[in-house]
């Protein structure tokens, strides 16, 4: 999964075919959780393009696209958000799948 490195990536991304922003921090123990089967998730969902977000970075993007817990996810498709799914919660694969199933169909 590719980082965030800018802003201006962000927004350049956001406009290019589907996109899933992935909000995340290295002291988050729920982003952890994930980690293992995000690789799987990427190559399923291929059609796809996985960014990594960090939330202690990109604050200011965070608070801009109301992202006040993680991990959490945004999807664009050609500029327009498509889906969020953005909580405190911890995340299970059910959930993330059918999300990204969700964008997939976007």
């Amino acid at each position: 999964m590719e980082n965030l490195q800018t802003e201006e990536q962000f927004n350049e991304q956001i406009k290019q075919g589907k996109t899933v922003f992935l909000f995340s921090a290295n002291w988050c123990p729920d982003c952890r959780v994930i980690e293992p089967f995000l690789p799987e998730l990427e190559e399923q969902y291929h059609d796809l393009t996985f960014i990594y977000v960090d939330r202690d970075q990109f604050i200011d993007l965070c608070v801009a696209n109301d992202i006040f817990g993680i991990p959490s996810f945004l999807a664009y498709h050609n500029g327009q958000e498509v889906a969020r799914f953005v909580s405190k919660d911890r995340k299970t694969r059910d959930e993330i799948e059918a999300f990204l199933n969700k964008v997939s169909e976007a």
